[in-house]
């Protein structure tokens, strides 16, 4: 083990720190200004700045890390001391991020995360290049311990996937993108209400007084307020969509997968390659449509793996099936279709809801109630067929993938290496009609993944063909010839 000697981070934390200092500073002075005049905000504003350099002043004298060849060692000493240190071979992904004051400074932040047993660690804030070397470091692996390593072979940079501007357009589809600006106008609404009313400035007479001008207005700027409404929802969506997905790149980089993406705040995410054991599809009925699906990565213990697991967060599905082929290896297919009794049971599932509150409805006399949920249940038969519809599996000698789901339909690639268990369940309904459901342990993502009402015969076919030596010795006889099933398609 080398000796390397303690780092310290980049001197322009104080001017990083600083400006979040002047920013917080904004929203108190204007509070102090209101409430106890000119002279009090500035002094109060002043004093606060000084406190706050002086406490990341002392936070940077006293904070060092050091790089060995197995761990980093981040120490701290400002008031009681602490030393954290952090396995490399631990190290599931390092992100680099940089707000618009480090980008303009030069300095990132250096986010490291090792799992629930590692731990995680940050470098707030170190240059640019320190940033990359440490990123280089704690992801180099001399060998690969599980035999994942074969796809790390090839160029040490290459270009995977890169967004293009035409697919900020697909933005709308996502509810999430969609709602999210109002989420925000909300929140800063809220936010200015709490304020103006805990200093006196929002009163019962004044709202009401709101409420009545609001309601007040003529139709016709109602309306037009309404269509403003509409419009402004997709082009917000885009907006914001833009922000956190700006110039969106997927890079195969020294054994790794780097997404780097922002226009305000650039983010890189660094995935190490021999720990991603599969990939996941999803799309919406609107997506899929359009022919649209999103991209994420299954890693062995990564934190926040929706967010940082992102691989595209939208893109043509051929695109996506390409970059997935790349990072995992060619995808199994084509899917095969689960038995006809899963649909009656797709069915039932997406009706049984309205038909029960109905026949409530019906006994107590409302029929209005009645009528609502006969329509209910009739809009959610095509549900109910296509939850079907989207069922599928298929396996090859390397990974498996499985299929479901309607209003959100998730498509799982997985290696068979992930596997670490399988689980077997049947209800009592299941049982009177010969299926089954398939639990996939996987030490990664989720943690498990359902094939949901295959046949029985099915489900322990499919769990012996892929690992053979866990399921055949528990067979008290010769594995059943699996069911006649029929390829679907792979949209």
């Amino acid at each position: 083990m080398s000796v390397a000697a303690p780092q310290r981070l980049h001197p322009l934390t104080f001017v990083v720190g600083a400006v979040r200092e002047l920013l917080a500073l904004l929203a108190a002075g204007a509070t102090v200004l209101l409430v106890g005049g000119a002279s009090m905000a500035f002094y109060f504003a002043l004093a606060a700045l000084a406190i706050g350099l002086l406490i990341h002043v002392a936070s940077w004298a006293t904070f060092t890390y050091t790089l060995f060849d197995d761990r980093i060692e981040l120490r701290r000493a400002l008031i009681g001391r602490s030393v954290k240190s952090i396995p490399r071979e631990r190290i599931r992904g390092v992100d680099v991020s940089a707000t618009l004051a480090h980008r303009l400074l030069g300095v990132a932040i250096l986010h490291i995360d090792a799992g629930a047993d590692g731990g995680e660690g940050t470098l707030n804030a170190v240059s640019r290049t320190e940033a990359d070397r440490l990123r280089g470091l704690l992801l180099a692996r001399t060998a690969p311990a599980d035999g994942a390593g074969e796809r790390d072979a090839g160029p040490p940079s290459r270009t995977l996937a890169r967004m293009r501007r035409r697919w900020f357009l697909y933005a709308p589809l996502s509810g999430a993108y969609l709602l999210t600006p109002f989420a925000l106008a909300g929140s800063l609404l809220g936010t200015l209400y709490n304020l103006g009313d805990d200093l006196g400035l929002i009163t019962r007479d004044r709202l009401t007084r709101l409420g009545h001008d609001v309601v007040g207005l003529p139709p016709v700027v109602a309306a037009v307020l309404g269509v403003l409404l509409l419009v402004a929802m997709p082009v917000m969506s885009v907006v914001v969509f833009a922000l956190f997905n700006w110039e969106f790149t997927v890079t195969a980089r020294d054994g790794s997968i780097v997404a780097e993406r922002g226009i305000v705040t650039r983010r890189s995410v660094s995935l190490e390659r021999r720990r991603i054991r599969g990939v996941e599809l999803t799309d919406n009925p609107f997506e899929r449509a359009a022919r649209v699906v999103r991209l994420g990565a299954l890693v062995t213990g990564l934190g926040d793996a929706v967010h940082r697991g992102r691989l595209l967060p939208a893109a043509p599905r051929p695109v996506a099936a390409r970059l997935a082929a790349e990072v995992l290896g060619p995808l199994p297919g084509p899917l095969l279709r689960h038995p006809p009794a899963a649909r009656g049971r797709r069915l039932v599932r997406a009706t049984a809801g309205p038909v029960v509150v109905g026949v409530f409805a019906a006994t107590a006399g409302h029929a209005w109630v009645v009528a609502l949920c006969a329509v209910l249940a009739v809009c959610a038969v095509p549900l109910g067929l296509d939850r079907y519809r989207q069922l599928g599996h298929a396996a090859d000698a390397e990974r498996f993938t499985l299929r479901a789901g309607s209003l959100r339909r998730r498509q799982v690639v997985i290696d068979h290496s992930a596997i670490v268990g399988w689980r077997l369940r049947q209800t009592l309904f299941q049982r009177r009609l010969d299926l089954a459901t398939l639990d996939a342990g996987v030490g990664a993502g989720d943690g498990g993944y359902p094939a949901t009402d295959l046949a029985t015969a099915d489900a322990v076919t499919f769990a012996a063909s892929i690992t053979p030596a866990w399921v055949t010795p528990f067979l008290e006889t010769p594995t059943p010839t699996a069911s006649p099933s029929h390829a679907v398609d792979t949209e």
